[in-house]
């Protein structure tokens, strides 16, 4: 059976993918450490940003499927991290709001993840983390201005979470 070969960092496009992934990784088994799946770090750090969310929106907004949410959610309510409660807005859906436990446990882990890509950046020297964290702004702007890394997001603006289901998909 063939093998597959290293992916290419020869072209940008690859060598951000790879990036991506290592830095994915990584990241992942950080938060492992701080007593987290991803896919709870990922929910804790979107309703930290977000506040309250119906269970479906908070899906969306991480692309994850309704089952996978809401298995995490139940068990993040099981540890105290957040509560689940009919929607005053819908009666059909959830309310997922981050409990005093849960907003400590999201400053732990952003403590924890911001400190592990310190540790990252302090093996560059002084000008190449300074070009480093330069480029890092350059691509962050021009991922918010693109339209499939913001998909099914809500303009930051709005943060009138009853409007979101006006918003026409862009997925």
């Amino acid at each position: 059976m063939p093998q597959a070969s290293a992916p290419s960092t020869s072209s940008p496009g690859s060598l951000l993918r790879e990036v991506a992934r290592l830095y994915t990784r990584a990241q992942r088994v950080v938060a492992d450490c701080c007593r987290t799946t991803s896919t709870q770090c990922h929910l804790l750090t979107e309703l930290a940003r977000s506040g309250p969310l119906p269970l479906s929106e908070l899906g969306t907004r991480v692309s994850l499927e309704k089952s996978w949410v809401s298995r995490a959610v139940e068990a993040m309510a099981a540890r105290g991290w957040v509560t689940k409660e009919p929607n005053p807005s819908d009666a059909r859906s959830w309310l997922v709001t981050l409990t005093a436990d849960g907003v400590r446990t999201v400053r732990e882990l952003n403590h924890t993840l911001d400190a592990h890509a310190d540790q990252l950046l302090d093996r560059l020297g002084e000008r190449q983390r300074a070009a480093v964290e330069q480029s890092l702004l350059l691509l962050l702007q021009a991922l918010r201005e693109d339209q499939a890394a913001m998909c099914c997001l809500p303009p930051p603006e709005a943060k009138d979470v009853k409007n979101v289901k006006d918003k026409p998909s862009c997925c």
